[in-house]
């Protein structure tokens, strides 16, 4: 197979969601699902278009109360070209016999091509190829190359190439119940005889986006000058034409669109710089070669090689695939944006387009190809501390209390209550207790200080960051006098089946493991971050945020005395009162359902409740296991005066694997990873089924709605670190590879403290080529062995 290609060979509407999800094209700026260009929305298809970070917000009213959500925006589609023969119907693949069909999104060079050979009710058979990109390197720009043949008539075809602005936000059928109408209609007209513009306004956000198409038509490669009837609505504008053709004959239509928005840097005004940039756009051909050059580029930074077994091939074809859809949702065009990560891409509407997270599984691939993706991503978080002051002022804390869901500006955007749509009932959301978010955000930004060295990011953006985020977790720790340790009380975990004890009055657990710990971590972190800022700059930072030496002590004590709770056999407590809990019986349900991801929807139409039971949607205390070396959580259990036995990882994992539902696609992520050493055989098979996560939609109907990026990274993080066992520490990049049997060799390129690595890892062997000359020698070490590697050198270690 081509490990390069996407492809399907058939049309079939019960799956046509899932692609359009699957062969989305964009370029970090903005993102087009793959729906066919003749397609309006229905049950079928669903044609979308969103900008990376346009929101908007709108009230309904649900069950007596007024509730406010902010929405990633569907905007105008830009894609509408259709066609009739003889004035006959327009075309609809439901309504032709299909003689051929192929789809395939080339992940080499970003382009989605279909084809379709078919017959329709008059007997004519035609041949439709229609090539569609979202320009990479100019990021206002997308075009759409179609042709038609009759390969067995000659008449009459009328064309109709269109802006759609009437869509509204439709894609998840579980927010159907919600106001989705955010566009308002400003501007159509037909600037010159080749180009119809439209110009369109978010409701509340007031964010303005123009788009500008041209169409050029050329039959036989002659070009054409057919009359065009202007079509304008409300939101809507078209051209429409005719063109007489031979048989055997082709008719070829190149439509380059230009779109920007009102808060794009360097613009006069939005509409001014679509047509502007239109005028100023080559042909299709043009478009298509400077754009497969930027993807060149980026695939020789992103790029692996897989050597194995027969099924090698597959698992390279969706790994790259995963890449293709993260560069899609952040490229370098990022570098440019104030957007954070969202966790289903620019791809649907699912969770709103909010940034959770994720950005936990996400970054560690970006750090060590293009770490200047993810600072910019970090500094959407730095831009938004101001409103996580206020939030943590609002919960009577000091510090920064990052929300469980961002968006436009950084306020809490996780729903109050939600819809089970297996009971049809609107449940309460207490997921905004998830206040582990605030440690994987100091985490972020520690990880890509310790990969890049970026000295300047840390004292002028990430330390800030950090302190505050201690600073909140220093307030969150209450002191139990009995007990002689501190506390953290009314959260959830990163399981989220569990937001309550049951039958209490309150939601939110006591002291849960995950985020007792991350909580120290963030505390140690603290007070590293103090040692390694230059002193000017840590007296400015600390005059700036009054931090005073008392209060730096007390972070002190907290990181030494935090509580965590311990159950049977050195089983590390999820949170506390776990062990009370009733065991559930999967093998009853397994009977009764089949897959029981969302084991809480389940439970909840049923009239019972998670909370009753030991089971997790997905890990929880072994996330702890995911993001710590067995060394580092030994030296942070030492801190805290707990025992830490080489038995407690295994015991831990072997333990809550089999209470584990895999309710959330980043479930078999982390799983795969903390089996990687002691059991490679179901490593790897948890690994395939992560692989499968979107490809197979295996959650069953999920990814429709937007892609699940965090899941996508992490599989392509696995290999980059998991089976390789990289850790970024103490000045230090260090190996200790664990390749799956079924995995004979790796490659890939990774850039480390500013040097350029070429990697290559088999059973025997770990060999790394340093490729640039005159940038500063690295630290690498593999199994206690160091070397100090500069330009033009390779170091080998023997892995035997």
């Amino acid at each position: 197979m081509n490990s390069w290609l996407l492809h399907y060979d058939d049309f079939d509407p019960e799956q046509q969601n899932q692609r359009e999800a699957l062969c989305t094209v964009g370029n970090g700026y903005f993102c087009t699902r793959g729906a066919a260009p003749e397609a309006a929305a229905d049950d079928v298809h669903y044609p979308g278009t969103y900008l990376a970070g346009g929101y908007n917000r709108l009230e309904t009213t649900i069950a007596g109360r007024t509730i406010e959500n902010e929405d990633l925006v569907n905007f105008p589609n830009w894609l509408p070209l259709s066609f009739r023969i003889e004035g006959g119907a327009w075309f609809d693949l439901a309504a032709v016999d299909i003689l051929d069909y192929r789809q395939e999104l080339d992940l080499k060079c970003g382009v989605l091509r279909r084809m379709v050979r078919f017959m329709d009710s008059g007997e004519r058979v035609s041949k439709l190829q229609q090539r569609c990109l979202v320009h990479m390197s100019c990021r206002h720009l997308a075009a759409l190359d179609t042709t038609l043949t009759a390969e067995n008539w000659s008449g009459q075809v009328e064309f109709c190439c269109a802006l759609d602005g009437r869509v509204k936000n439709d894609n998840v059928e579980r927010y159907r119940d919600l106001a989705s109408e955010h566009l308002e209609p400003q501007v159509t007209c037909q600037p010159n005889p080749e180009t119809i513009f439209l110009k369109v306004r978010t409701s509340q956000s007031r964010l303005e986006m123009a788009q500008a198409a041209r169409s050029r038509i050329f039959i036989d490669d002659r070009p054409q000058s057919p009359e065009r009837r202007l079509v304008e609505q409300d939101g809507y504008v078209a051209q429409c034409f005719e063109l007489q053709l031979q048989e055997s004959g082709q008719v070829r239509i190149e439509k380059v669109v230009a779109l920007f928005t009102s808060r794009d840097e360097a613009i006069s005004e939005c509409g001014l710089e679509a047509r502007k940039e239109l005028e100023r756009a080559p042909g299709f051909e043009t478009l298509l070669e400077s754009h497969s050059q930027t993807w060149r580029h980026l695939w020789y930074h992103f790029g692996l090689d897989l050597a194995g077994d027969d099924d090698m091939q597959k698992v390279q074809m969706i790994l790259q695939l995963h890449i293709f859809h993260l560069l899609q949702s952040v490229s370098l065009h990022t570098i440019e944006l104030d957007v954070g990560v969202p966790s289903r891409g620019w791809h649907g509407e699912a969770y709103r387009g909010h940034v959770f997270w994720d950005e936990l599984f996400i970054f560690p691939l970006l750090n060590l190809r293009l770490p200047e993706i993810t600072r910019a991503l970090l500094k959407y978080r730095y831009r938004r501390m101001r409103e996580a002051r206020v939030a943590a002022q609002a919960a009577g804390c000091r510090g920064a209390m990052y929300p469980w869901q961002s968006g436009s500006n950084g306020r809490e955007e996780s729903q109050k209550v939600h819809l089970n749509p297996r009971s049809g009932n609107w449940i309460p959301d207490n997921s905004r207790l998830q206040r582990h978010v605030n440690a994987a955000i100091a985490w972020n930004v520690w990880q890509y200080f310790q990969v890049t060295g970026d000295i300047e990011f840390l004292c002028f953006y990430g330390a800030e960051m950090i302190l505050e985020i201690a600073r909140f977790w220093d307030c969150m720790a209450s002191w139990n006098e009995e007990l002689e340790r501190y506390e953290i009380l009314g959260v959830m975990g990163p399981d989220e089946y569990h937001d309550a004890y049951h039958d209490a009055e309150r939601p939110g657990l006591d002291n849960n493991a995950y985020t007792n710990v991350m909580a120290v971590w963030s505390l140690t972190c603290a007070l590293k971050v103090l040692d390694v800022l230059p002193d000017e700059r840590r007296r400015e930072l600390c005059e700036t945020l009054a931090l005073q030496n008392v209060e730096i002590e007390h972070w002190e004590d907290v990181s030494r005395k935090m509580r965590l709770v311990f159950h049977g056999d050195d089983i590390l407590s999820q949170f506390e009162g776990y062990d009370q809990l009733q065991e559930f019986d999967w093998d009853r349900y397994h009977a009764k359902y089949g897959k029981v991801m969302r084991l809480d929807r389940i439970l909840e139409a049923e009239g019972d409740t998670p909370n009753r039971y030991k089971c997790a949607k997905q890990a929880d205390v072994l996330m702890l296991f995911y993001l710590f070396s067995a060394e580092e959580l030994g030296d942070i259990f030492e801190r805290l005066g707990y025992p830490f036995k080489h038995e407690t990882i295994p015991k831990n994992i072997e333990y809550y694997i089999a209470r584990t539902s895999h309710g959330s696609t980043l479930s078999q992520v982390v799983h795969s990873w903390v089996l990687s050493r002691s059991d490679r055989e179901g490593s790897w098979q948890l690994f395939n089924q992560a692989l499968l996560s979107d490809i197979n939609d295996i959650q069953g109907g999920t990814t429709p709605e937007g892609i699940h990026l965090g899941a996508m990274a992490g599989t392509v993080d696995m290999l980059q670190r998991g089976y390789t066992g990289i850790e970024a520490r103490g000045e230090i990049l260090r190996f200790n590879p664990c390749l799956p049997h079924e995995l004979d060799c790796l490659k890939l390129k990774l850039r480390y403290r500013g040097q350029s690595l070429e990697v290559e890892i088999t059973a025997s062997q770990l060999l790394v080529t340093c490729l640039r000359c005159g940038a500063e020698p690295v630290k690498i070490s593999c199994r206690d062995k160091e070397a100090t590697v500069e330009g033009g050198q390779t170091f080998s270690w023997d892995l035997q």
